[in-house]
Order: structure tokens, then sequence, then C-alpha cells
């Protein structure tokens, strides 16, 4: 049995757009991530720590907007075991309002195909506010699917 789409080589280039999302986040949905990952720093969810450490505001997790970061490119690709390496450098704060939580603006696009390895690399931008919150945002998937045991 295999898993997610098979992609040759060919059927991608470099500046294709492959996938896309908006991700809501609200306060709720930070403490939820703190519950999850056990990062229970209170500037993810009390404004008032947040201001004592000289902070604008609450902010998201830079782990949470890491992984929502990728879950465009790990839908578009059908398989998380395909994505073989995963890095950002984290360049902006992402501030969550309490009453207008905040918003993630995904793109993933293909910067480069390597044929001989049967990988594509894809680039990331994303978003919060209009300004780019990661940078140098790239996955390295597997093109061709995964077997399972």
């Amino acid at each position: 049995m295999t898993a997610g789409i098979t992609l040759t080589p060919d059927e991608l280039t470099a500046g294709d757009v492959v996938a896309g999302g908006h991700f809501a986040l609200s306060r709720d949905s930070l403490v939820r991530y703190a519950g999850a990952s056990g990062d229970f720093n209170a500037i993810h969810y009390r404004d008032d720590v947040a201001a004592s450490v000289g902070l604008p505001g609450v902010l998201a997790h830079g782990m949470l907007t890491m992984g929502l970061a990728v879950q465009p490119v790990v839908d578009w690709i059908g398989d998380p075991g395909r994505v073989l390496d995963y890095q950002v450098r984290f360049t902006r704060p992402v501030l969550v309002d309490p009453v207008d939580g905040a918003e993630l603006i995904v793109s993933a696009k293909v910067g480069k195909v390597d044929a001989e390895a049967g990988t594509a690399r894809i680039d990331l931008t994303v978003t919060y506010n209009g300004d780019t919150v990661l940078g140098k945002a790239q996955a390295v998937v597997s093109l061709a699917p995964t077997a399972s045991v």
C-alpha cells in the first residue's frame, strides 16, 4: 500500500504554487497548544506577563506557527513521512489579539526539483498582517509515495 500522490520531477517546475492555507489562531488555540506541547510559558496566554517582559502582546508559540505552516505541504503530498527535511527561521512574532485572534496565510511553491534524488524543495511564505513571519521556510519532500508495512 502507498500513501499520497505520485509525482515525477518533470511534473513540477520552480515557481509552481502547490499548496496554501489560512489558519485562524485564538487565545483558546494557544492554551490548547500549550497543553499538547507542554510549553506553558505565560507569554503565550497572559497579556500582563507578555507586557512585563517588553512584548507588545501575547505571542503564538513558534513551534505552533511552524507546524501550521507545513500542514498545506503535508496535505498536498499526502503523507507526513514524505517530508524529508523542514527548516525555518523565525523572523517576526505572531501577536494573537484577545478578541480578533490572528490569521496566518501560507503559500507553498516549488523552489527546486532534484530529479536525480526524486525530491522537491518547497518554499513556504508565511504571513501575518501582511508581514512575513518565517524566513527561509523550506520543506524537502519525496516525490514518490512511501510504502506502508
